[in-house]
């Protein structure tokens, strides 16, 4: 179901777009994913321009950028002109990034100056995977096995100071054992080698990652968003098996470079609000077990920055940095 705030904003997607038109697009829309084709974030960008394509008449181009955890396809958007022509498709590792690049005092960009929030596209639960070689089936079998091996299993993510990142160093932790850690430019990647055995614990957003589950190429131990999922029901959360510190909610959306006109993003915001109500890509968006985006520039800019906030205390209590 898509939640109310979510909803409230894009009741008020008709209304927007009707004092938005002032402002067109010059030419095609950029759509930067950064992060290897293939992932959620991926499948969503390509959803969502498919459809602004059709309702604004104009060809929406997605890229895919992959590295640094995101931060290289983000700081390619920060630096683009203000000018709605170019357009960053992100995710919760944004937050996480963020957070670990201030601690280090090295941000390339400011969330909050260097990026406009336009919409959230969906609202995505992550989760944890194991080969299934690896015999558990939650994470405290999991840590049992990795305590057992003669030396510390390897754990990929989607770069330094990316969501799974941060996740794998909070799991060690708060679980009083060890991991290796491995970086990827996107989940696709990571989840190949998964595939592969080479890489026998991970995370993905569970979108991309069912496939994989229904086919046995890996196994879901947990979900590390605030609820358990409709597709998943027996998969319980990080917070229901003990490891509170793990859990993120798990968003896609669209930014804008900052200081975009409020026209241009008026506009695009009401747009992608329609497009979420469309009722193919929302009957898409369920078969990925995610909810709807639509929500106002505001309501998104208010969650990402939220979420930075509450992930600043976390990367400083485990000195997380960018390797």
């Amino acid at each position: 179901m898509l939640p109310r705030r979510f909803l409230a904003g894009a009741l008020l997607a008709a209304p927007a777009l009707a004092r938005a038109q002032s402002w067109t697009p010059n030419g095609p829309i950029r759509v930067i994913v950064p992060f290897a084709a293939g992932g959620t974030t991926d499948i969503l960008a390509r959803l969502y321009a498919q459809r602004l394509a059709e309702t604004m008449g104009i060809a929406f181009l997605v890229e895919n950028r992959g590295g640094g955890g995101g931060s290289i396809g983000a700081d390619l958007v920060a630096k683009a002109p203000p000018d709605g022509q170019v357009l960053l498709f992100h995710n919760s590792t944004f937050s996480a990034t963020t957070a670990v690049m201030e601690f280090q005092n090295r941000a390339q960009h400011s969330i909050e100056r260097d990026f406009a929030g336009i919409s959230v596209g969906a609202l995505v639960p992550t989760v944890i995977l194991v080969h299934p070689s690896v015999p558990a089936t939650n994470l405290a079998e999991f840590i049992a096995w990795a305590r057992a091996q003669p030396r510390p299993p390897f754990y990929g993510s989607t770069g330094p100071g990316s969501a799974g990142h941060l996740t794998g160093e909070v799991l060690k932790r708060d679980g009083n054992f060890q991991m290796e850690h491995v970086p990827f430019r996107g989940a696709s990647l990571l989840v190949q080698e998964m595939l592969a055995g080479r890489i026998p614990f991970g995370g993905d957003q569970l979108s991309s990652a069912m496939p994989h589950i229904r086919a046995g190429g890996v196994r879901p131990i947990a979900i590390r968003s605030t609820a358990r999922n409709r597709l998943l029901p027996q998969i319980a959360t990080v917070r229901e098996q003990g490891f509170p510190n793990a859990e993120i909610l798990g968003w896609n959306g669209f930014f804008a470079p900052g200081r975009t006109p409020e026209p241009i993003l008026i506009r695009l915001q009401a747009e992608i609000a329609a497009a979420a109500r469309h009722p193919q890509v929302a009957a898409r968006i369920d078969e990925l077990g995610a909810d709807p985006g639509g929500n106002s520039s505001a309501e998104f800019t208010a969650m990402v920055q939220g979420q930075v906030a509450a992930l600043r205390p976390v990367v400083a209590s485990l000195g997380l940095r960018m390797e």
